[in-house]
């Protein structure tokens, strides 16, 4: 009886080695069959990519005699509207403005930019005396009242007055002004 286990137990352990085997075996040629199907293939034909070449080279060819012919007859004048007006540019002053109002417990807080149709000088004017400037903001603020900055019409106005009192400071210092516009890029009564 023990020789009788130990021949199965012979048959069974080479029986499974046979199996572990021969399944990666047929693993592996699935892999390359499947690889040769997806990647293989016939070689390449040079002949196909030797003809998309040389219709490269003629396309090329063409565009460059289109060119110099085009060189040859004069540069092509394009039609541009004319134009009137002049790029504006902005500039904002850093942080908020806060500030009581005339005759109030309130007080206003605000942030303010400035735009001008003018050169570049204009603004680099506002950037270097913006002590100044943010100065003289802060007072034109504090001559208003609750009431007369109430609404689009009294920010309008208080924009105006800002722009005014501005380019009067600017004018004192370096002879002119060119502000425009001020803008509020934040406006909070508390």
């Amino acid at each position: 009886m023990a020789e009788e286990n130990t021949e199965e137990k012979k048959k069974g352990g080479l029986f499974k080695i046979l199996m572990f085997v021969g399944g990666g075996l047929g693993l592996i040629g699935a892999g390359l069959g499947i690889g040769f199907l997806l990647f293989g293939g016939g070689p390449a034909d040079p002949s196909e990519e030797i003809e998309e070449i040389i219709e490269r080279k003629i396309k090329e060819e063409q565009l460059a005699a289109e060119a110099e012919a085009a060189e040859a007859s004069g540069p092509i004048m394009k039609e541009s509207p004319e134009i009137k007006e002049y790029i504006t540019t902005y500039y904002e002053f850093a942080g908020t403005f806060t500030t009581n109002l005339r005759a109030s417990r309130k007080f206003l807080q605000v942030g303010i930019g400035v735009s001008t149709q003018y050169d570049d000088t204009v603004m680099q004017n506002v950037e270097m005396h913006q002590l100044a400037l943010r100065s003289e903001i802060l007072g034109v603020i504090s001559e208003f009242s609750e009431e007369e900055i109430e609404g689009k019409e009294g920010r309008d106005k208080l924009a105006r007055a800002l722009a005014d009192a501005l380019n009067a400071m600017l004018i004192d210092i370096e002879q002119f002004g060119g502000i425009e516009k001020v803008h509020f890029t934040s406006f909070m009564l508390q």
